[in-house]
């Protein structure tokens, strides 16, 4: 496994938080269904205006990927079989792709795919997304990390919470209408953060979604999220999964 099993979420008591309001359970709706590569062990999800980019993990198999909204694979870059890919964001023309345990970022330009250097970080990297400006990664802790892009120098960060109870195990990030949206790693949740307080807003509970496919499989979780921002319209999938799920979060 990728990663030594843990409890997806670890429970810590705060009195500062005491008084705090539990997030809300929401349900969803699948809105379409399309294919998805059932070989891509899905890390990163992003929507381009047209499809998607995706970075795909495991030693070996890893890649930066361009597909198109039905699933078929337009371009594909294979990345050093010593990394394990992880999350991906696409900001100012270039694709940041994190890696597991390697402490860098591979930057790419996006429209060649062409290699251009790595950004260096102290921490796992799990999941990425950006705000436009910044950068926002995830590295299976409670804690989001917030970069200039240029430099990855990390600029603040924040403890996730649920009325002072840790969020711990996060993962593929996606920044929704102003929102970080993560998902919670080995759980079928969607956590909605606000990314000033790291207050969990809402948890999107997915359960029922996962390919029957993959039910044997521990490793083939829920993990990816895209949203396009001018239809507001938002996709997820998983590890090894052979659909993507257009959803309406209710």
């Amino acid at each position: 496994m990728k990663r030594i099993l843990a409890a997806a979420l670890f429970l810590v008591i705060s009195s500062s938080y005491a008084q705090a309001p539990r997030a809300l359970l929401q349900s969803y709706e699948v809105v379409k269904t399309y294919a998805h590569d059932p070989k891509a062990y899905t890390q990163g999800l992003v929507w381009n205006g047209t499809g998607f980019f995706e970075s795909t993990g495991q030693y070996g198999q890893s890649t930066l990927r361009e597909t198109t909204l039905e699933g078929r694979v337009l371009r594909r870059v294979p990345v050093d079989d010593k990394i394990f890919a992880e999350g991906l964001a696409w900001l100012g023309g270039k694709l940041y792709q994190l890696t597991w345990t390697n402490n860098k970022a591979l930057v790419y330009d996006a429209k060649t795919f062409k290699l251009e250097g790595t950004r260096s970080y102290k921490t796992e990297g799990w999941g990425l997304a950006t705000d436009g400006k910044e950068l926002i990664l995830s590295d299976g802790s409670n804690q989001l990390f917030f970069l200039e892009p240029s430099t990855f120098k990390v600029l603040r960060t924040v403890s996730v919470n649920n009325a002072g109870s840790e969020i711990r195990n996060l993962n593929e990030l996606e920044w929704v209408n102003g929102e970080v949206w993560a998902n919670i790693w080995q759980t079928d949740m969607i956590a909605r953060i606000d990314p000033k307080t790291g207050r969990v807003i809402a948890l999107i509970n997915l359960v029922g979604l996962r390919p029957e496919n993959t039910l044997s499989n521990g490793d083939s979780v829920l993990n990816g999220i895209a949203y396009d921002a001018k239809t507001k319209r938002i996709w997820v999938t998983g590890k090894n999964w052979d659909k993507l799920y257009e959803i309406k979060v209710k």
